[in-house]
């Protein structure tokens, strides 16, 4: 280790003048840079944390553009139903066999009477041949028995034969009278078992399904897993009503006769006038509602069984059912807000809301009716917030 103890000390000095001026100005500017720096990041962090709060989707409620009726402040309740046939026929056979033709399809509108399909019937026909053959033959025995019956009667009253002789005759001819009439009997019969071969339709109607086709066997029971009962649905088309369940708590407010108006699910745009025709008499225990029948009061080709249906029933209970209403475009009125150009509404397309500007007309109970802008359907939302802006993000309040 080397010896430091002789160093020359005499060199150290205390310093007694401050520093110089650059010296002092360093650490201060060296602050301000920091704190500017802290300031920018801070004011960078809040700008994005704003433009970030600012880009957040809207929640919002929808509505749709719908038609109305104009007497839609009259309805007094709505019941939803089903187009129904009130005359209506599965049409099957009462012979067992395999179908051999069939004349007619869905769609197709047949008469009282018309034979719909035909059952193959060789076996039948010849049944009938053979009790026609024995018709034939009971017949003959007839005549002759009646000839000697007649020719004994003459002779009994000119005392030529005995009383025995006689009833001997009558007895014989009773016999072949029996046994005639028994022949005829199986004629009929046969001839009922060949009528059965023909499906003919009972009454005026319209074919609605196919159930069997040519070549396939029909039974009156379905006996066989393979075989079909029904070859054909029917129904009379100038039957139809609207079967509508209306709930017991609103029963009170249908009547017989009342008005109504009827809106297919398939063409709401469409308004057919209607009236209650009857109140059935009993309630549904698992639905609480009870079944009403309406009857149409004009109905077109459009009008099909099993469609889905609105009835409407109006206040005016045994009033002008022949009143025509007219049908509207509406929407309710709370999504309607004042725009630039005035009236207008908040589209929803994508997660865009998007104002559209709208000619709106008379206001009906809630709804306001829309002359042009926005077409039925066209989804919009309901009660905007002030703040809601063309073209700003919305989504769907859950």
């Amino acid at each position: 280790m080397t010896d430091q103890s002789g160093a020359d000390l005499s060199r150290l000095r205390i310093q007694r003048t401050p520093p110089s001026s650059d010296n002092r100005e360093g650490r201060p500017r060296t602050g301000i840079v920091l704190y500017i720096a802290g300031a920018l990041v801070i004011g960078a962090a809040i700008l994005f944390f704003l433009r970030t709060l600012g880009t957040q989707p809207e929640a919002i409620d929808t509505t749709t553009v719908s038609y109305i009726s104009s007497s839609a402040d009259r309805t007094i309740l709505t019941a939803s139903g089903y187009v129904v046939a009130q005359r209506k026929a599965a049409l099957a056979s009462k012979a067992t066999g395999r179908i051999v033709a069939l004349y007619y399809r869905e769609g197709d509108i047949v008469r009282k009477g018309d034979v719909i399909a035909k059952i193959e019937s060789e076996d039948v026909e010849a049944a009938l041949a053979r009790a026609r053959a024995d018709l034939g033959v009971s017949e003959a025995a007839l005549f002759e028995a009646r000839r000697l019956f007649g020719r004994a009667e003459t002779l009994l009253a000119g005392k030529l034969i005995s009383q025995a002789e006689y009833d001997l005759a009558k007895s014989q001819f009773d016999g072949a009278v029996a046994a005639a009439e028994s022949r005829r009997a199986g004629v009929r019969g046969a001839e009922v078992d060949l009528a059965n071969t023909s499906i003919r339709a009972p009454f005026d109607g319209t074919i609605l399904n196919k159930n069997a086709d040519v070549g396939e066997v029909v039974a009156p029971f379905a006996a066989g897993a393979s075989s079909r009962v029904a070859v054909v649905t029917l129904a009379d088309m100038g039957s139809l009503q609207v079967e509508a369940d209306v709930s017991e708590s609103n029963i009170e407010n249908v009547a017989l006769r009342q008005p109504v108006e009827i809106t297919l699910d398939a063409y709401p745009e469409r308004r057919y006038r209607g009236v209650v025709d009857k109140i059935v008499p009993t309630a549904d225990r698992a639905k609480a509602t009870v079944l009403t029948k309406i009857r149409f009061l004009e109905i077109d080709g459009r009008v099909l069984p099993e469609m889905g249906a609105k009835v409407h029933f109006m206040q005016d209970a045994g009033g002008d059912t022949a009143k025509r209403s007219v049908t509207l475009l509406g929407v309710d009125a709370r999504a309607i807000v004042r725009g630039d150009d005035g009236p207008a509404l908040f589209l929803v397309e994508g997660t865009k809301a998007v104002l559209r500007p709208v000619r709106t007309g008379k206001t009906i109970g809630s709804m306001v009716e829309i002359l042009e802008g926005v077409t039925a359907g066209t989804r919009v939302i309901l009660n905007p917030s002030p703040s809601l802006k063309d073209g700003g993000e919305v989504t769907r309040s859950e």
